[in-house]
């Protein structure tokens, strides 16, 4: 049985150097702070002192509750969930164009391809940067919709095994019932047989370390509905895995030399965990001198009212106050007794540190800063937008070519469970294409600039300037575009004018040139 043993250590041991990389991640991602406190306060059982003692000296890792540093007052800046919805919003913010030389398999792709589709792909590109990839899975259920859809697994609920970093099988698995030590777990496997994908399924009962026993999948509502074999399976009856890895990008720098790690994508939060540590705590200082900059009195116990028995004593209503014991003197002895006390708010320093350790986050983590809307209020031209954009263009089209095909090989897989659980009849044999959106597009003032020079020079036909300026329309478009020119410009009255002053055709003797022949 491919599913694992009963009495399985849980989660799995290949993944003991990951894990709690994983859980750092996702804690920043999550802007969770009592997990940040627990990553950088919880001594794990393998680490060596040197690294626990750097651990320690994380601004999350230091538990000190005096009345200076309270825990309680710390404050956390949501940097990384910032970086990864940018990195989302740069692949998906606007839908992959799918394409396939079939047309009746061509509007199935469009309804397999739609919202849904894309919504999946944004949600997650987020946590793809965040822990460094995820698995797309197909997935099907012909009381919810009347077609397969896409969903996704985080690489914190996988197991993969690569082979020559190609994705071979999976195991991912899912908690679905916790009571108190007892912990429900489906396990979901993909693997292929003669080629062929198949999804085993197995429920298992036992603690939050050990799998446990494997026990029917009815007895748990979540699992109960699955159609499996009397071997716990399902068979896609197509080839190839339902389940496809999307790596953010590579190389691998934590784990370059993990048997398994090597080939898992990189974070978009790989190395920058000391500078959000750092941001977090100069957020919180600054906010330390707000709270100090409040103005206090030092007033003579005298000058207090008396509450009555039990009830202490007053000064004002809104004003903070502290008593102190002063002997008492005459009425302008005491008003001149009672002494403000404000610290300065240091505001602009604060505001210096923060920006730097902020710019190099942006910076480090392969974004430009006009991305998270950082670029002045100086008005500029869009060629200078587009330069300060450059950066983000350049990390953008990096993760593209890491996702395209890997979302061709998917809308590929879709078709064929689409033929097989719904019976649609798409054509297998058509290759498909995935054009992505551009998150940074070029300068429409730099392209029209560019195709009016190429035009005075004779050095590019109406065709491609058209193509040129507008890259993301279609050929149609395109053909009736240069026929709309040809007609606005009385262009047709002219020798073709897509090769208009080539080899001097249709050119007039003024220019010493005559019938294509060039004179002295």
């Amino acid at each position: 049985m491919p599913l694992p043993a009963n009495n399985t250590v849980w989660p799995p041991k290949q993944l003991d150097a990951i894990t709690p990389k994983l859980n750092e991640w996702a804690a920043w991602y999550e802007s969770n702070t009592d997990s940040l406190t627990t990553v950088y306060t919880k001594q794990p059982a393998n680490v060596r002192r040197g690294v626990l003692g750097a651990v320690k000296r994380f601004f999350w890792g230091d538990t000190r509750t005096d009345l200076t540093k309270p825990a309680e007052r710390k404050l956390h800046v949501p940097a990384a969930a910032d970086l990864c919805k940018a990195s989302s919003d740069l692949l998906f913010n606007e839908p992959p164009t799918v394409t396939v030389d079939h047309e009746k398999t061509q509007g199935r792709v469009e309804e397999l391809t739609g919202p849904d589709f894309h919504d999946a792909l944004a949600n997650a590109a987020e946590t793809t940067a965040a822990l460094g990839g995820s698995f797309l899975r197909i997935t099907w259920d012909v009381e919810l919709e009347d077609h397969p859809f896409l969903t996704h697994v985080d690489y914190d609920a996988a197991l993969p095994e690569f082979r020559f970093g190609r994705l071979v099988a999976v195991t991912f698995w899912r908690v679905v019932k916790t009571d108190g030590q007892i912990v429900h777990r489906h396990l979901e496997r993909h693997e292929t047989i003669d080629g062929i994908g198949v999804i085993f399924h197995g429920l298992y009962q036992g603690t939050p370390t050990n799998l446990g026993q494997i026990i029917p999948l009815t007895d748990h509502a979540s699992t109960a509905g699955l159609e499996v074999d009397e071997e716990g399976k399902i068979s896609t009856e197509s080839e190839g895995l339902a389940v496809f890895h999307w790596p953010n990008m590579g190389p691998n720098r934590s784990w370059r030399k993990d048997p398994l790690g090597q080939y898992l994508g990189r974070s978009d939060l790989d190395g920058l965990e000391p500078l959000f540590d750092a941001l977090d705590e100069a957020y919180t200082s600054l906010m330390r001198d707000v709270r100090l900059g409040k103005a206090m009195l030092v007033v003579p116990n005298t000058l207090l009212n008396n509450n009555g028995p039990g009830a202490g004593a007053s000064f004002g209503q809104d004003e903070i106050y502290s008593g102190v014991n002063a002997p008492p003197g005459s009425a302008a002895d005491s008003k001149l007794s009672i002494e403000q006390i404000q610290f300065d708010i240091r505001v602009q320093e604060h505001e210096q540190t923060i920006k730097i350790i902020w710019d190099q986050i942006i910076k480090s983590a392969g974004y430009s800063a006009q991305t998270f809307g950082d670029g002045g209020d100086v008005a500029v031209t869009a060629t200078e937008v587009f330069a300060k954009e450059r950066r983000s263009g350049l990390t953008q089209g990096r993760k593209g070519r890491a996702v395209r095909p890997v979302l061709e090989a998917i809308v590929k897989k879709l078709l064929a469970v689409d033929n097989l659980v719904f019976g649609s009849g798409n054509d297998l044999t058509k290759p498909v294409e995935v054009e992505l959106a551009d998150g940074v597009k070029d300068d429409p003032e730099a392209l029209a600039r560019t195709a009016q020079l190429l035009g005075t020079a004779l050095a590019a036909s109406i065709d491609t300037r058209v193509r040129m300026v507008n890259p993301d329309k279609d050929e149609d478009w395109i053909t009736e575009e240069v026929e709309r020119i040809k007609a606005e410009n009385q262009l047709d009255s002219l020798t073709d004018p897509d090769t208009l002053g080539i080899d001097g055709e249709g050119l007039s003797n003024e220019f010493g040139v005559e019938n294509g022949d060039a004179t002295e």
